[in-house]
């Protein structure tokens, strides 16, 4: 239970407030004060509107009186017959300390609720009171936006048994155990006022406030200011102090003594008795309050009329004093401590301080602080080294320190490690008793030894145990065994021993190891024991001695029988015996002495492929004693010496076939014999064979050319040539008549290896008796009008392929193919050139036979030794090294084949920089302006001027400097020119290879004089911009290729600016992913991406405005390669 606080400073809803407290010179007065901490407000403003407020109660817990150590239970009713669910209830001791989190031993909270009235019943139990419970409480209820509250006081007076208690607290005096002397009188309030809010709390412990946040508040409403009064001659002072069970006295000196005066305390009449005494004295009202008590802490005013004077009441409780201070204590490690003090009042706030720093009693704290009434006591369970230290405990009025001091209790041996010896496998228990309870650690050969899997450490009380399942050679060695915090240690031996043991496990049936005569036989035999047992090896009744062809070799954990050239008479079996301190083991081991085969004779090789052969051998004479299991079979190249294995499985035949080798390449094979004894040595190589293999038939046989006496025949090579390469080829034809069958492939596509007809072998003619290498003949001397069937053959080193046969028979007679120019689609528009630039143009074209194709230029023959031609039977070539512009024209291209002719032209354009304008003139001077005009220049350049460039020169320093670029028109008037200068004018002209490389100008330069002619400039009317809309480049029929993107381009103006809108067969345009459509400075384009057949026909442009409308149209053909 929290000491209760001064009382609730808000009215009760059974005492509202006098009329005079809610006076405008009252409000004044609030205001006014000069003391102002923390956040309080003046009365009226704290209190709740009672708007706000409903009654929910139906009981109000009443004010009640309590002797010290009694018991009180206040009770509060709220009817929920409106209610939906429970109300919130809360009980408040003073203005804000809520008493749900206070609840325990001193101060209980209880509810419950009777169905049949619906009635909720709130108590609250105050147990085994004390003097500082008294004081205001207030009970408060609420439910959604309805709200009640009530305030009551608890009087708790002195027990007629009870002795005198000492009011030692009220001059709020901080005393110290040592220092019994008073301590001059200090002011709280003068401290809390000139003190750092930082340092409140630290005052309200030192001097015994309790009500640290009530009293701010108070505080902040002393600090205003008092106004003055015309009923007071003289107020009451900001606040006064008083010890508990002191008098204290107010007064006020009246200005006209005959107006009544009523006395107030927190809002209720104060009536004469015996505690309360009024005097008079003149125009002075005196009010004495005798004996205070807590709940005399409060708030006081008095009224005159309309005006009222108001103060607080501050009764001090009096300090707490350490009546029985620490000692100094000395213990030991692990043992229990209590400091205790006595203090002078029960559960009163007391702090503990080790070496200066506090001490919390937090649930993980290794420190426990006890209080039972008077008496604290700090515990701490088992105490330790780093316990030793000074603590203290510090009250409101006093301290005490004491000194800690922990040591080690003297240690004991009361068992001893012993050395023990262990056969391998059995347990280590190490077990030590000391006569503290205290850790330890273990030690094998003085390092540390850590618990895990294998090894177990135990501890209990004063006994420690290490123990080991299964030991092991490694876990021999010494051991020791050290208490923390003790330079002692316990130490002791430990042996492990191992019977001798032969692991023969590797040996094959009845122990028996077969070695191949003339080889080294080094057999092993794994050996155990500790310690090492001594090995001794024998045959018969002789001794095997470490030296010697046949020796013994003997290692810690084997032994080794060596015998150097393993003979036949070495054959039988040998004894092994093993001895050691713990036993003796012995075994008897077969020794067989066999041989590898002979090696095989050498094998042959009977059949060669592209990357195979075919090879046998006969089976050695001789099998070394043990049948022959099989062969393993070995290659490598002629000129190489690295041998590879083929088989890693035992060949059972005597026959192999080695496959992946490299075509062309040399390579010999040779055998080995295997059988249980090992691998026989090679037999002899093989012979040398190369693997090779004829290329595959040529293949796209056709027909290239036919004549009236020849035919010529185009292939292209075999799909696999392989290494031998390709020396050639054969070309064979043979007549028709000589056996040709009915069931000939009419499919031209179609590629024929098999014949589709039954010839005999002489029936063909070779055309060619020596090999050619080229991909195309040409059969000669051949009748006009016969029919042969044609087919080539590739030859190599291998010999000759799969002939590859043309499909249908060739008809020996010339065809007329019609010309046809295949014109390139640059070359369809105006083909531009650069002067200087080579020009090199190929044009193909079709015709047959010996198509003649001839050129002219503007009509006229072309200069040969300007222009080079070059004609093939495909194309003709236009080459012009360096292009000039006496090369423009167009040219001419005509191709016949005896009477049928086709044509093209191509217009060529060799364009250069222009010349200089013509005549510059000034045509006006006014003001900072000058008017130029000129005339184009005569040379273009071949190509269209499209626009000027204008500089200006200072005359006195003749520096040009650029005013007007890319200017279109033929008169200009230059701007801001400066007043004074005299100017030089010049002028380039432009077209797309650039500017003319030299400039024309001005004769007579232009002079802007200061005092210049004021230029009245001439009136224009509006010129009229309106245009209907009018094609100025039309569409043009187009040749497009299938799968080639489009585009159909033309160009329009028109003021409004036109709406384009484009049409194909005379239907719009509109949504079609495939089209898409641009519009840029009037050019206009229409895009149509990977066209197809079906996309050829009509397509228009049409331009609408308010004006009218154009349209324009032209044809598109989409053709298919072939």
């Amino acid at each position: 239970m929290p000491e209760p606080t001064k009382k609730d400073e808000t009215e009760t809803e059974n005492a509202p407030p006098p009329p005079e407290q809610k006076t405008p010179q009252d409000g004044g007065t609030e205001k006014g004060k000069v003391w102002s901490i923390g956040d309080g407000a003046p009365e009226e403003t704290e209190k709740r509107d009672d708007s706000q407020r409903s009654t929910l109660f139906v009981e109000k817990p009443q004010s009640g009186s309590v002797s010290v150590g009694g018991n009180i239970t206040f009770i509060a009713k709220v009817e929920a017959k409106d209610l939906l669910r429970k109300p919130n209830v809360k009980w408040f001791k003073g203005k804000w300390m809520d008493l749900a989190s206070k609840a325990g031993k001193h101060l209980q909270l209880k509810e419950s609720f009777e169905r049949h009235t619906k009635i909720h019943t709130f108590e609250m139990h105050i147990i085994q009171a004390k003097e500082n419970y008294a004081g205001n409480y207030r009970c408060e209820v609420s439910y959604k936006d309805k709200f009640d509250s009530c305030s009551f006081d608890l009087e708790v007076t002195e027990s007629s048994q009870a002795a005198p208690s000492i009011d030692i607290r009220s001059a709020f005096k901080r005393r110290e155990v040592k220092q019994q002397e008073e301590e001059p009188e200090v002011d709280v309030w003068e401290l809390l006022k000139n003190a750092n809010p930082s340092e409140y709390e630290k005052i309200a412990f030192q001097y015994g406030i309790t009500d640290l946040r009530g009293m701010l508040k108070r505080l902040k409403r002393m600090r205003r200011e008092v106004k003055k009064s015309a009923a007071f001659a003289k107020g009451l002072d900001p606040a006064y102090q008083v010890d508990k069970g002191g008098k204290v006295r107010f007064m006020v000196e009246l200005a006209d003594p005959t107006v009544e005066l009523k006395w107030y305390k927190n809002g209720q009449e104060i009536r004469p008795s015996t505690k309360y005494i009024f005097e008079h004295k003149g125009n002075q009202r005196i009010l004495f309050i005798n004996n205070c008590t807590m709940t005399d802490d409060a708030r006081y005013y008095v009224t005159a009329g309309d005006e009222k004077c108001s103060t607080e009441l501050f009764v001090r409780d009096p300090p707490i004093l350490v009546t029985k201070g620490l000692e100094d204590t000395n213990t030991y490690v692990g043992e229990r401590v209590e400091l205790s003090c006595e203090v002078s009042e029960d559960d009163a706030n007391v702090k503990w301080f080790k070496n200066g720093v506090e001490l919390t009693n937090e649930p993980k704290s290794r420190y426990r602080i006890k209080v039972e009434g008077k008496k604290h006591t700090l515990i701490i369970e088992e105490a330790a080294k780093n316990d030793s230290a000074t603590y203290s405990v510090m009250t409101t009025g006093g301290q005490s320190e004491a000194k800690l001091s922990v040591d080690l209790r003297p240690l004991k041996i009361s068992l001893a490690l012993e050395d023990q010896t262990v056969r391998l496998g059995q347990e280590i228990h190490l077990k030590c008793e000391i006569s503290e309870n205290v850790q330890g650690k273990w030690y094998k050969n003085g390092q540390l030894v850590e618990a895990s899997d294998r090894v177990k450490l135990y501890h209990k009380g004063r006994i420690h145990r290490f123990i080991i399942a299964s030991a092991a050679v490694d876990d021999e060695g010494e051991y020791m065994f050290v208490p923390d915090a003790y330079n002692i240690n316990i130490p002791c031996k430990v042996h492990v021993v191992d019977p001798p043991k032969l692991h023969l496990d590797g040996l094959g049936e009845n122990n028996t190891v077969t070695v191949v005569a003339g080889s080294k036989l080094r057999l092993e035999i794994p050996i155990t024991g500790e310690p090492t047992p001594k090995v001794m090896w024998s045959k018969g009744d002789k001794w095997i001695t470490d030296s010697g062809r046949i020796r013994a070799e003997t290692y810690p954990d084997s032994s080794c029988l060596v015998i150097d050239t393993a003979e036949r008479e070495d054959s039988g079996p040998f004894r092994i015996t093993l001895k050691n301190e713990a036993g003796e083991d012995t075994a008897l081991i077969n020794i067989k002495v066999v041989d590898v085969p002979d090696p095989p004779q050498a094998p042959n090789v009977t059949e060669v492929g592209e990357d195979w052969c075919v090879m046998t051998w006969e089976p050695p004479a001789n099998d070394g004693g043990s049948p022959i299991l099989g062969y393993f079979i070995e290659r490598k190249k002629k000129q190489s010496s690295r041998w590879m294995r083929l088989n890693f499985e035992l060949c059972k035949e005597t026959t192999f076939e080695p496959k992946k080798m490299i075509e062309g390449v040399a390579y010999e094979v040779r055998v080995f014999a295997v059988n249980a004894i090992g691998i026989s040595k090679p037999s002899m190589p093989s012979k040398s064979f190369v693997p090779l293999a004829v290329t595959s038939p040529p293949t796209l046989l056709a027909v290239d050319g036919v004549t009236d006496t020849s035919v010529t025949m185009k292939w292209r090579p075999p799909d696999h040539i392989g290494a031998a390469g390709l020396d050639g080829y054969v070309v064979e034809y043979c007549f028709e008549g000589n056996g040709f069958s009915q069931g000939i492939s009419t499919d031209l596509s179609e590629e024929l290896v098999e014949p589709p007809f039954n010839l005999e072998a002489d029936e063909w003619i070779v055309a060619n008796p020596e090999l050619t290498d080229k991909t195309r003949f040409t059969i000669n001397g051949l009748p006009t009008g016969s029919k042969i069937l044609v087919r080539v053959k590739a030859v190599n080193a291998a010999g000759e392929s799969e002939p590859r046969y043309h499909p249908q028979p060739i008809l020996v007679k010339e065809v007329v193919e019609p010309p046809k120019i295949r014109l390139p689609r640059h070359l369809k528009q105006t083909y531009t050139r650069r002067v200087g630039e080579t020009v090199n143009l190929v044009i193909p074209f079709q015709g047959r036979p010996r198509a003649k194709v001839s050129w002219q230029k503007n009509g006229s023959p072309i200069d040969k030794n300007q222009i080079n031609i070059r004609n093939t039977e495909n194309d003709t070539i236009i080459f012009i090294r360096k292009a000039e512009r006496s090369h423009s024209g167009e040219y001419d291209m005509k191709v016949e084949v005896e009477n049928l002719v086709d044509k093209a032209t191509i217009d060529i354009q060799i364009v250069d920089r222009p010349g200089p304008p013509e005549i510059v003139t000034i045509e006006d001077v006014w003001g900072e302006n000058v008017n130029l005009s000129w005339k184009p220049p005569k040379d273009d350049g071949n190509a269209a001027i499209t626009g000027y460039t204008i500089q200006k020169a200072d005359k006195k320093s003749m520096e040009w400097f650029t005013v007007i670029e890319h200017y279109h028109r033929t008169s200009a008037t230059i701007n801001e020119l400066v007043i004074g200068n005299e100017y030089y004018f010049r002028i380039f002209a432009e077209n797309m290879c650039g500017l003319s490389e030299d400039a024309t100008m001005t004769k007579e330069s232009a002079l802007i004089a200061k005092d210049g002619k004021v230029y009245k400039y001439p009136v224009y009317d509006d010129f009229d911009f309106s245009e209907r809309p009018l094609f100025t480049q039309p569409l043009i029929n187009t040749y497009a290729v299938a799968g080639y993107n489009a585009t159909l381009n033309c160009s329009v103006r028109g003021n409004p600016k036109p709406k384009i809108t484009w049409l194909k067969n005379k239907v719009i345009i509109m949504n079609d992913p495939r089209y898409r459509m641009f519009s840029n400075q009037g050019v206009c384009t229409l895009e149509i991406r990977k066209p197809s057949p079906y996309d050829g026909g009509t397509y228009s442009c049409r331009a609408v405005n308010e004006l009218g409308e154009a349209e324009v149209d032209c044809k598109l053909e989409v053709k298919v390669t072939q």
